[in-house]
């Protein structure tokens, strides 16, 4: 009798309260990092990543030009993402399998979805995969300018502010 009860006021009030407050608001939570060059767009070739290392040497990544356009694409065909690579759940070095473009974690088979801004799609990660927000200058020059998830192991995820 109780769940009825509640039931009826919860579709009393679903039918009273106006759409928009019952919708959340969504957003990136973006975290800044020194911008930093990554490469240039002549220097990448298609579905094959080239190593990087951001926000600096001991955070590895990587760059890749995926060959369709693709959500935070960049560059003139919006393709060009970059990742990091170092798995959510455990930090393992994680490795760029072309046939799917997936990112692929060897400790407890987390994958992760490069055309889909690093979403996870097995394993047991527990966030999507970092992705670096990018910018080309007038030269084609990559730069790194932040993370949209946490690098795994890094103090500054918790420092920053």
């Amino acid at each position: 009798m109780r769940g009825s009860v509640l039931g009826a006021a919860g579709a009393a009030a679903a039918t009273v309260l106006p759409t928009q407050q019952a919708q959340a608001a969504t957003g990136l939570a973006m975290l800044s990092y020194p911008a930093t060059r990554l490469a240039n767009i002549a220097d990448l070739v298609e579905n094959q990543p080239m190593d990087i290392g951001y926000p600096d040497a001991d955070s590895p990544g990587i760059l890749v030009k995926l060959g369709a356009a693709v959500e935070g694409g960049v560059g003139p065909d919006r393709d060009i993402v970059a990742y990091s690579v170092l798995c959510p759940h455990k930090g393992f070095y994680m490795s760029y399998h072309a046939a799917d473009k997936t990112l692929n974690c060897p400790g407890h088979f987390s994958r992760f979805d490069c055309e889909k801004g690093g979403q996870q799609i097995w394993g047991h990660a527990t966030q999507n995969l970092p992705q670096f927000a990018l910018r080309v200058d007038d030269k084609g020059d990559i730069h790194a300018e932040g993370a949209d998830e946490l690098i795994y192991g890094r103090l500054s995820n918790v420092l920053q502010g």
